[in-house]
Protein backbone atom coordinates (compact mmCIF):
# COMPACT_ATOMS: atom_id res chain seq x y z
CA UNK A 1 0.00 0.00 0.00
CA UNK A 2 1.33 3.62 -0.85
CA UNK A 3 1.36 6.13 1.71
CA UNK A 4 0.23 9.84 1.05
CA UNK A 5 3.48 10.47 -0.25
CA UNK A 6 3.89 8.25 -2.91
CA UNK A 7 6.13 5.67 -0.85
CA UNK A 8 5.53 1.86 -0.39
CA UNK A 9 4.97 0.68 2.93
CA UNK A 10 5.54 -3.09 3.06
CA UNK A 11 8.09 -3.33 5.95
CA UNK A 12 6.66 -4.29 9.61
CA UNK A 13 8.97 -4.10 12.58
CA UNK A 14 7.67 -6.02 15.89
CA UNK A 15 9.10 -4.83 19.39
CA UNK A 16 8.41 -7.91 21.08
CA UNK A 17 9.44 -7.29 24.19
CA UNK A 18 10.86 -4.40 25.44
CA UNK A 19 13.62 -6.08 28.38
CA UNK A 20 17.01 -6.41 27.92
CA UNK A 21 19.61 -8.20 29.16
CA UNK A 22 22.30 -4.93 28.13
CA UNK A 23 22.49 -1.24 29.28
CA UNK A 24 23.88 0.32 26.25
CA UNK A 25 24.49 3.98 27.39
CA UNK A 26 22.67 5.01 23.73
CA UNK A 27 19.20 2.80 24.31
CA UNK A 28 18.88 2.97 28.14
CA UNK A 29 18.12 6.31 29.31
CA UNK A 30 19.51 7.36 32.42
CA UNK A 31 17.84 6.36 36.30
CA UNK A 32 14.58 3.88 36.95
CA UNK A 33 13.44 2.22 34.04
CA UNK A 34 9.79 1.12 34.07
CA UNK A 35 9.47 -1.93 31.55
CA UNK A 36 6.12 -3.10 31.10
CA UNK A 37 4.36 -5.72 32.84
CA UNK A 38 4.49 -8.83 31.52
CA UNK A 39 0.15 -9.03 30.97
CA UNK A 40 1.00 -5.49 29.16
CA UNK A 41 2.93 -7.42 26.27
CA UNK A 42 0.80 -8.48 23.27
CA UNK A 43 0.35 -12.09 23.19
CA UNK A 44 1.83 -14.01 20.53
CA UNK A 45 -1.60 -15.09 19.45
CA UNK A 46 -2.14 -10.94 18.97
CA UNK A 47 1.19 -10.44 17.50
CA UNK A 48 0.23 -13.31 14.79
CA UNK A 49 -2.87 -11.43 13.83
CA UNK A 50 -1.18 -7.91 12.94
CA UNK A 51 1.51 -9.70 10.92
CA UNK A 52 -1.74 -11.23 9.05
CA UNK A 53 -3.72 -8.59 8.54
CA UNK A 54 -0.89 -6.56 7.53
CA UNK A 55 -0.05 -8.53 4.92
CA UNK A 56 -3.37 -7.52 3.45
CA UNK A 57 -2.06 -4.09 3.22
CA UNK A 58 1.29 -5.41 1.68
CA UNK A 59 3.32 -6.13 4.52
CA UNK A 60 6.14 -9.20 3.44
CA UNK A 61 8.89 -8.20 4.99
CA UNK A 62 9.04 -8.77 9.06
CA UNK A 63 11.80 -8.20 11.86
CA UNK A 64 11.58 -8.90 15.21
CA UNK A 65 13.47 -6.71 17.94
CA UNK A 66 12.81 -5.52 21.22
CA UNK A 67 14.40 -4.63 24.35
CA UNK A 68 16.19 -8.07 23.06
CA UNK A 69 13.36 -10.14 21.64
CA UNK A 70 15.33 -13.48 22.20
CA UNK A 71 14.31 -12.98 26.22
CA UNK A 72 10.81 -13.90 25.22
CA UNK A 73 9.99 -16.96 26.22
CA UNK A 74 7.69 -17.99 23.07
CA UNK A 75 10.02 -16.35 20.37
CA UNK A 76 10.65 -19.74 18.54
CA UNK A 77 6.39 -20.37 18.30
CA UNK A 78 6.44 -16.66 17.31
CA UNK A 79 8.81 -16.89 14.10
CA UNK A 80 7.85 -20.44 13.40
CA UNK A 81 4.20 -18.91 12.93
CA UNK A 82 5.08 -15.61 11.28
CA UNK A 83 7.76 -17.47 8.96
CA UNK A 84 4.28 -19.67 7.97
CA UNK A 85 2.11 -16.57 6.74
CA UNK A 86 1.62 -16.18 3.46
CA UNK A 87 3.00 -13.58 1.82
CA UNK A 88 6.18 -12.86 4.74
CA UNK A 89 9.05 -12.98 2.10
CA UNK A 90 11.43 -12.11 4.46
CA UNK A 91 11.77 -12.69 8.18
CA UNK A 92 14.83 -11.38 10.30
CA UNK A 93 15.55 -10.48 13.83
CA UNK A 94 17.79 -7.93 15.26
CA UNK A 95 19.62 -8.80 18.31
CA UNK A 96 22.44 -8.26 20.73
CA UNK A 97 23.56 -11.38 19.97
CA UNK A 98 24.70 -12.67 24.05
CA UNK A 99 21.98 -15.56 23.82
CA UNK A 100 22.30 -16.27 19.78
CA UNK A 101 24.67 -19.30 20.81
CA UNK A 102 21.52 -21.14 22.38
CA UNK A 103 18.91 -20.30 19.82
CA UNK A 104 20.66 -19.53 15.93
CA UNK A 105 19.94 -23.38 15.17
CA UNK A 106 16.41 -23.12 16.79
CA UNK A 107 15.63 -19.92 15.16
CA UNK A 108 16.53 -21.45 11.42
CA UNK A 109 14.66 -24.41 12.11
CA UNK A 110 11.41 -22.67 12.86
CA UNK A 111 12.19 -20.40 10.16
CA UNK A 112 14.12 -17.36 10.71
CA UNK A 113 16.21 -16.54 7.61
CA UNK A 114 18.68 -13.85 8.80
CA UNK A 115 19.92 -11.86 12.04
CA UNK A 116 21.10 -8.20 12.55
CA UNK A 117 23.50 -8.71 15.50
CA UNK A 118 24.46 -5.22 17.44
CA UNK A 119 28.60 -5.04 17.68
CA UNK A 120 29.87 -1.94 18.25
CA UNK A 121 33.43 -2.99 18.81
CA UNK A 122 35.79 -5.98 19.55
CA UNK A 123 38.14 -3.99 22.50
CA UNK A 124 36.44 -6.05 25.46
CA UNK A 125 37.06 -3.35 28.13
CA UNK A 126 34.95 -0.76 25.63
CA UNK A 127 32.32 -3.35 25.07
CA UNK A 128 31.68 -3.61 28.62
CA UNK A 129 32.03 0.40 29.37
CA UNK A 130 29.21 0.48 26.56
CA UNK A 131 26.93 -2.45 27.74
CA UNK A 132 27.72 -2.42 31.14
CA UNK A 133 28.53 -6.26 30.71
CA UNK A 134 31.91 -8.03 29.78
CA UNK A 135 30.01 -9.90 27.36
CA UNK A 136 31.79 -9.53 24.15
CA UNK A 137 32.95 -13.33 23.61
CA UNK A 138 28.68 -14.04 23.83
CA UNK A 139 27.87 -12.08 20.83
CA UNK A 140 31.04 -13.48 19.18
CA UNK A 141 30.22 -17.04 19.79
CA UNK A 142 26.96 -16.66 18.88
CA UNK A 143 27.83 -14.69 15.34
CA UNK A 144 29.75 -17.94 15.08
CA UNK A 145 26.64 -20.12 15.86
CA UNK A 146 24.43 -17.67 13.53
CA UNK A 147 26.66 -18.80 10.58
CA UNK A 148 26.65 -22.12 11.11
CA UNK A 149 22.78 -22.19 11.45
CA UNK A 150 22.72 -20.64 7.96
CA UNK A 151 20.74 -17.60 9.30
CA UNK A 152 22.62 -14.94 6.45
CA UNK A 153 23.36 -12.62 5.59
CA UNK A 154 24.68 -11.29 8.67
CA UNK A 155 24.52 -7.84 8.96
CA UNK A 156 26.28 -6.32 12.22
CA UNK A 157 24.96 -2.85 13.35
CA UNK A 158 27.39 -0.54 14.72
CA UNK A 159 26.60 2.26 16.89
CA UNK A 160 29.19 5.52 16.27
CA UNK A 161 29.19 8.73 17.91
CA UNK A 162 29.79 10.53 14.71
CA UNK A 163 31.50 8.16 11.41
CA UNK A 164 32.50 4.77 10.50
CA UNK A 165 36.37 6.59 10.40
CA UNK A 166 36.22 6.08 14.54
CA UNK A 167 38.51 3.35 15.71
CA UNK A 168 36.12 0.97 17.16
CA UNK A 169 34.06 1.23 13.96
CA UNK A 170 37.09 0.49 11.28
CA UNK A 171 37.99 -2.59 13.98
CA UNK A 172 34.41 -3.77 13.50
CA UNK A 173 34.45 -3.28 9.74
CA UNK A 174 37.67 -5.15 9.43
CA UNK A 175 35.79 -8.12 10.99
CA UNK A 176 32.71 -8.10 9.07
CA UNK A 177 35.47 -8.15 5.61
CA UNK A 178 37.63 -11.05 6.54
CA UNK A 179 34.07 -12.91 7.61
CA UNK A 180 32.20 -11.89 4.65
CA UNK A 181 29.42 -10.03 6.55
CA UNK A 182 27.48 -6.44 6.08
CA UNK A 183 27.72 -3.76 8.56
CA UNK A 184 25.61 -1.19 9.40
CA UNK A 185 26.90 2.27 10.86
CA UNK A 186 24.56 3.97 12.54
CA UNK A 187 25.00 7.21 13.70
CA UNK A 188 23.78 8.12 17.99
CA UNK A 189 20.74 9.36 17.56
CA UNK A 190 18.43 11.63 19.96
CA UNK A 191 14.55 10.91 19.55
CA UNK A 192 13.48 14.28 22.00
CA UNK A 193 15.96 16.13 19.72
CA UNK A 194 15.04 14.88 16.75
CA UNK A 195 18.64 14.45 15.71
CA UNK A 196 18.96 11.34 13.35
CA UNK A 197 21.28 10.82 10.58
CA UNK A 198 20.52 8.36 7.22
CA UNK A 199 22.32 4.85 8.37
CA UNK A 200 25.98 4.26 6.63
CA UNK A 201 25.72 1.27 4.63
CA UNK A 202 21.76 1.24 4.78
CA UNK A 203 18.58 2.88 4.38
CA UNK A 204 17.44 3.73 8.08
CA UNK A 205 17.04 7.45 8.60
CA UNK A 206 16.46 7.99 4.83
CA UNK A 207 12.49 9.44 4.96
CA UNK A 208 12.63 9.95 1.34
CA UNK A 209 11.95 6.36 1.00
CA UNK A 210 11.10 5.01 3.91
CA UNK A 211 8.43 2.24 3.83
CA UNK A 212 8.51 0.66 7.61
CA UNK A 213 5.73 0.90 10.07
CA UNK A 214 6.67 -0.24 13.74
CA UNK A 215 4.58 -2.35 16.14
CA UNK A 216 5.27 -1.54 19.45
CA UNK A 217 5.56 -4.45 22.41
CA UNK A 218 1.79 -2.66 24.12
CA UNK A 219 0.12 -2.47 20.50
CA UNK A 220 0.62 0.57 19.47
CA UNK A 221 1.05 0.65 15.01
CA UNK A 222 3.69 3.87 14.70
CA UNK A 223 4.30 5.16 11.64
CA UNK A 224 7.82 6.41 12.22
CA UNK A 225 10.55 6.32 14.83
CA UNK A 226 10.52 9.89 15.57
CA UNK A 227 7.17 10.98 15.65
CA UNK A 228 4.51 10.22 18.98
CA UNK A 229 2.04 9.34 15.97
CA UNK A 230 0.66 5.94 16.96
CA UNK A 231 -2.51 3.67 16.49
CA UNK A 232 -3.56 1.35 18.95
CA UNK A 233 -4.69 -2.13 17.62
CA UNK A 234 -6.45 -2.69 20.87
CA UNK A 235 -8.82 -0.06 20.87
CA UNK A 236 -8.89 0.44 17.19
CA UNK A 237 -8.65 -2.80 16.33
CA UNK A 238 -5.83 -4.08 14.02
CA UNK A 239 -6.89 -3.42 10.42
CA UNK A 240 -8.01 0.18 11.42
CA UNK A 241 -4.84 0.63 13.36
CA UNK A 242 -2.96 -0.36 10.29
CA UNK A 243 -4.57 1.59 7.70
CA UNK A 244 -4.27 4.89 9.94
CA UNK A 245 -0.94 4.29 10.37
CA UNK A 246 -0.04 4.42 6.90
CA UNK A 247 -2.57 7.33 6.14
CA UNK A 248 -0.63 9.19 8.38
CA UNK A 249 2.86 8.40 7.71
CA UNK A 250 4.96 12.17 8.10
CA UNK A 251 6.93 12.74 5.09
CA UNK A 252 9.92 13.10 7.76
CA UNK A 253 10.76 12.70 10.90
CA UNK A 254 10.73 15.59 13.74
CA UNK A 255 10.95 13.76 17.36
CA UNK A 256 9.14 11.73 20.03
CA UNK A 257 8.94 12.25 23.60
CA UNK A 258 6.81 9.23 24.42
CA UNK A 259 9.53 6.37 23.36
CA UNK A 260 13.14 5.16 23.90
CA UNK A 261 15.00 3.27 21.84
CA UNK A 262 15.28 0.08 24.26
CA UNK A 263 11.23 -0.12 23.64
CA UNK A 264 10.73 0.70 20.32
CA UNK A 265 13.50 -1.48 18.57
CA UNK A 266 15.03 1.05 17.00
Amino acid sequence: MLDRFGREINYLRISVIDRCNLRCYYCMPDGEIQFLPEEALLSRDEIIAVVRIATEFGINKVRLTGGEPLLRRDILNIVERIAKIDGIKDLSISTNGTLLKDFAQSLADAGLQRVNISLDTLDPKKFAQITGFDRLQDVLDGIDAAEEAGLLPIKLNCVVKKSSAEDDAQMVAEFAKKRGFEVRFIRMMNLADGKFWIVEGGTGGDCAICNRLRLTADGFIKPCLFSDIAFSIKTMGIRDAIKKAIENKPERGTQSLNCSFFNIGG
